[in-house]
């Protein structure tokens, strides 16, 4: 049953992480490798302290059009205000969170500690487990 299916059966925890110095288009050229949406971005101690998304990257390409310049810092184009779910959350739940957010993905944290990434991908994977 979909209801009693929780994150950590569906999340990925192969985590691709970003460090806030790092050049945002060394970023984007990551993200489009791997085929994500985006990363979490971490301290020097593996702390979770943002995320870089495509939306967020459609700033550089604003500010490169602008500016005439290229690239910057993560840490200038990150968002820092991040949402998380909880290792044992329902996929209800997460799905919810989705569609309220308009959000693409999460980060998965198992009390304070980062373990893995939640995506709607993900979550539609649960559902079409259940068939």
């Amino acid at each position: 049953m979909l209801a009693k299916a929780s994150v950590k059966d569906y999340m990925s925890s192969n985590l691709i992480t970003f460090t806030p110095e790092m050049d945002v288009l060394d970023a984007i050229q990551k993200l489009l490798k791997n085929h994500i949406t985006g990363a979490p971005v971490v301290d020097e101690h593996g702390n979770l302290i943002g995320t870089l998304s495509e939306s967020d990257c459609m700033q550089v390409v604003v500010h490169s059009a602008y500016n005439q310049s290229r690239g910057g810092k993560i840490s200038d184009y990150m968002s820092s205000d991040v949402m998380t779910v909880d290792v044992d959350a329902s996929i209800v739940d997460v799905a919810e969170l989705f569609a309220k957010h308009r959000i693409r993905s999460v980060p998965v944290v198992d009390d304070v500690d980062m373990v893995g990434v939640i995506s709607r991908v993900d979550v539609l994977k649960a559902l079409d487990c259940m068939r």
